[in-house]
C-alpha cells in the first residue's frame, strides 16, 4: 500500500462518497482514495423491485447542482449510452431507480480513486495524521470521509422473530423472488412498504396482504414548490444554526416532505385494488387490508405463523392478526462504524446519540482541527432532512471540496431564499415552549 499522505480517505462508496470522489476528480492537486468491502458498486440491490422510481429530479444527481460541465452527470450518462433523446422522448414522471442505479455504476467504473474489496479495519492519530489499516496495508491522510451507510431497523418488538419468517425491505428484491409465505404482513407507511406491497400483489404465492403503517393514512410525499424550499442550502444553512430542540422538532414534523409515498405510487396501488374489487365476483377483495394508525405492540412467533397485536389508532381498540411473514420497511439508523471504535470517545454526540457536525459536515471531536472527519448520511438532525436524501449531494460534495483545499474552488454562493425563514428584525427570541407556531 502507497506510502503517500492522502489529503482524504473515504470509507464507503455509496452515492454520497461516489458524489465526493466525483467532484473531487476535477481538483487532480487532491490526493484521494476511496475505500469499499464489496468487489464492486451496487448500490440497494434488495429494493431493485419492477417499476421502482426515484423521488429526485435527474438533476440532482451527483455534481450537478455545483459542477454542471463535469463528465460525471447523469445527461453525460446518457449521451455516453446513446439513449439521450429516447430517454426525453418516455417523458418518465420519475426516472426508474434501476436507471439511475446504473448510471451511478457507470461512475464508478470510471473514478481512478475508487478501491473495491478494500475494508477500513482501524483508524488511530498518528503524528498529526489518521493512521488507517486498510486490507493489505496502511495509508496515513489528513482528513477521513465516513460514507458506510446506515444499518436497516427493526422494531424492539420484532427482535425475538425467527429471520425465516420475517426481513427488512433491504433485501425485498432478493427474498420474493421465491416467497413460499401465504399471508404477508408490510410494517412501514412509506416509499419502500407501498413498493412492496405493489410487489406482493403480483405474486401468485401469496393469498393475502396486510399493510400497517402508524401513521393515520397511507400519505403522499409532499413535493410541491414551497415543501421543495426544505430542499435547498439556503435552508440547510439556516437550519444548522437552530437550537438542537428546534431542530429535532422541525424534522418530525417534515416527515412527509421526505418519507411519503410518491403520488404516482399511490395510484398505482389505488388502481389495482379498485380493479381486484371489479374483478371479485361480490365486490369484496378478501386478499389485501389495509390498516393505517395502527402501532404494533407485540409479536409471538407461534411456529410457522406469527401472531402480530396492535392499537388501532383510530378507534383506540386492540386487534390481531396472524401472518406466515413480516416485511419492516421500518427505514435505517446511523451507527458509528467499528473502524472508529478507537476514537469513539473524542467525538462529540448530540442527546440522541448521533455526532455532532459541523456546517461542513465534519464530527465536532477533540482532535486536531486541521484533522477532520467528515460524515455521510447522519445529519438529518444537524443540516435537515434533505441530508440522507440525494437532493443536496452535489452540494454537499462541494462543500467538503472547499473544506479540504481552504478556499472556495466551487461557487456555493445562492440567490436569497424565497420563504423567509429566520426572523431579521428580531433581537429576542422567545423559548421554544412558550411560542406557538401559526398554522
Amino acid at each position: 500500500m502507497t506510502s503517500q499522505v492522502l489529503d482524504l480517505a473515504g470509507a464507503g462508496i455509496g452515492p454520497f462518497n461516489l458524489s465526493l470522489a466525483a467532484q473531487l476528480d476535477s481538483i487532480p492537486t487532491l490526493s484521494v482514495r476511496f475505500f469499499e468491502k464489496r468487489r464492486s458498486f451496487s448500490w440497494h440491490p434488495g429494493m431493485m423491485l419492477p417499476g421502482a422510481e426515484m423521488q429526485t429530479s435527474i438533476l440532482k444527481d451527483l455534481v450537478t447542482a455545483t459542477n454542471p460541465t463535469s463528465p460525471w452527470s447523469f445527461l453525460s450518462y446518457l449521451v455516453t449510452h446513446k439513449r439521450f433523446y429516447q430517454f426525453l422522448n418516455a417523458e418518465y414522471e420519475a426516472v426508474p431507480r434501476k436507471e439511475f442505479a446504473d448510471y451511478l455504476g457507470w461512475v464508478a467504473q470510471g473514478l481512478t480513486s475508487l478501491r473495491f474489496g478494500t475494508s477500513m479495519r482501524d483508524v488511530q492519530v498518528d503524528d498529526g495524521l489518521f493512521s488507517v489499516a486498510v486490507d493489505g496495508g496502511h495509508v496515513h491522510a489528513r482528513n477521513l470521509c465516513v460514507g458506510v451507510g446506515k444499518i436497516p431497523v427493526r422494531p424492539t418488538w420484532a427482535e425475538n422473530l425467527p429471520k425465516s419468517l420475517s426481513f427488512h425491505s433491504s433485501e425485498a428484491a432478493l427474498r420474493l423472488g421465491d416467497l413460499k409465505a401465504r399471508r404477508v404482513a408490510v410494517i412501514g407507511g412509506g416509499q419502500s412498504g407501498a413498493e412492496i406491497v405493489d410487489a406482493l400483489m403480483g405474486l401468485d404465492a401469496v393469498s393475502s396482504v396486510h399493510w400497517l403503517s402508524r401513521r393515520p393514512n397511507f400519505e403522499p410525499l409532499d413535493a410541491t414548490p414551497f415543501t421543495n424550499e426544505l430542499f435547498t442550502p439556503g435552508y440547510m444553512e439556516r437550519f444548522h444554526g437552530l437550537p438542537e430542540n428546534l431542530r429535532l422538532t422541525h424534522t418530525r414534523r417534515q416527515v412527509l416532505a421526505s418519507d411519503g409515498v410518491s403520488p404516482a405510487t399511490l395510484k398505482k396501488l389505488y388502481r389495482r385494488l379498485y380493479e381486484r374489487k371489479f374483478d371479485a365476483p361480490d365486490g369484496t377483495d378478501r386478499g389485501i387490508s389495509l390498516r393505517p394508525y395502527r402501532d404494533v405492540i407485540a409479536a409471538t412467533s407461534n411456529g410457522p405463523e406469527i401472531e402480530l397485536t396492535m392499537r388501532n389508532g383510530f378507534d383506540n381498540s386492540v386487534e390481531t392478526i396472524d401472518v406466515d411473514l413480516v416485511v419492516f420497511a421500518t427505514g435505517y439508523r446511523f451507527v458509528l462504524p467499528d473502524f472508529l471504535q478507537a476514537l469513539q470517545n473524542r467525538i462529540a454526540l448530540n442527546s440522541i446519540g448521533e455526532p455532532i457536525l459541523e456546517s461542513d459536515f465534519s464530527v465536532v471531536w477533540d482532535g486536531p482541527g486541521e484533522n477532520r472527519i467528515f460524515v455521510l448520511n447522519a445529519g438529518r438532525h444537524s443540516h435537515g432532512i434533505a441530508e440522507p436524501q440525494l437532493s443536496l449531494a452535489a452540494w454537499r460534495s462541494a462543500v467538503i471540496a472547499n473544506a479540504l483545499l481552504g478556499r472556495a474552488h466551487f461557487d456555493l454562493g445562492q440567490l436569497d431564499p424565497i420563504v423567509q425563514w429566520e426572523s431579521q428584525d428580531s433581537t429576542l427570541r422567545i423559548p421554544a415552549h412558550m411560542g406557538q407556531a401559526a398554522e
